[in-house]
């Protein structure tokens, strides 16, 4: 929600991003993708205007792996569809952040499927570049126990700041991230 208002306080500042990003909330994740796939069924706009797809679930914590160096974020899907957009997003960290990017899910035969198993999928099998934001499962992962007192609030919000700042420099290119030949 804080990404949107920031575009919308900047569209109110005079600084309205050059394309028309879509926020979607949908539902049904872990039932089978429902929300995305109805979306990707009846879209507001037609598919062949959406220029990338950037999936945010669980940002908030820390896995195991990274204990010792919270600062990180994994990235799904960044490169399979276009290396530019895995490249855009690069950059945009390395200029403003410098969060250790993580790819090691970012593999269509990762054992774990996370590349299939998020909202981003159903953009992606539709020829849209995305990337799918997390921070790894914990041991409270789809439990009750995964409360807001567990959130490492800090990382939160560099990780969005990041978000936002990729969402921007995608909605002000004048070209979309090309596919992979």
């Amino acid at each position: 929600m804080n990404i949107a208002r920031a575009f919308k306080n900047a569209a109110k500042k005079g600084f309205k991003p050059r394309r028309t990003i879509v926020f979607l909330h949908v539902t049904g994740e872990e039932k089978g993708l429902y929300g995305s796939h109805y979306y990707a069924e009846n879209p507001m706009f037609p598919l062949s205007q959406t220029i990338t797809n950037l999936n945010i679930d669980m940002i908030g914590r820390i896995d195991k792996a990274h204990l010792t160096d919270e600062d990180y974020l994994y990235l799904i899907g960044s490169e399979m569809l276009s290396k530019e957009l895995k490249e855009i997003s690069e950059e945009v960290n390395n200029t403003y952040f410098n969060i250790n990017f993580d790819y090691k899910f970012d593999d269509p035969d990762d054992p774990n499927r996370y590349y299939y198993r998020s909202d981003h999928y159903n953009f992606a099998k539709n020829n849209i570049p995305v990337i799918f934001y997390f921070n790894g499962t914990h041991d409270d992962y789809h439990k009750d126990s995964d409360t807001p007192d567990k959130i490492h609030y800090p990382m939160l919000t560099k990780r969005t700041k990041l978000i936002f700042a990729t969402a921007w420099t995608l909605a002000n290119r004048e070209e979309k991230p090309a596919l992979n030949k």
